[in-house]
């Protein structure tokens, strides 16, 4: 299907966000906690982490991951970039079929 990419690159980004959002809230807090407090596998949530380190978005620490001082301003950004995306998807179905 031409969306399957898409629709499986949202899916993480929405993962993605959901880790980042609660190590901005809670942080520092251990894979194990963040699993239990999401609902998402420990092994996403390892992978989320060092995916969100990799955009230094994250640190580690000994209690667990803390946000940086950069991740308030990457959410924001996110927020403005998510709008567009729903505008070009909203384009999208404006094109019907019919």
């Amino acid at each position: 299907m031409l969306t399957g990419r898409v629709q499986h690159e949202l899916e993480l980004l929405k993962r993605h966000m959901i880790v980042l959002k609660k190590v901005m809230d809670s942080g520092p807090i251990g894979i194990m906690k963040l699993s239990l407090e999401t609902g998402i596998p420990d092994h996403l949530v390892r992978y989320s982490l060092r995916v969100l380190e990799q955009q230094r978005l994250i640190s580690p620490s000994t209690q667990g991951a803390v946000a940086t001082k950069s991740a308030e301003t990457a959410y924001v950004e996110f927020m403005t970039e998510l709008e567009k995306i729903s505008e070009m998807t909203e384009d999208i179905k404006r094109i019907g079929f019919g």
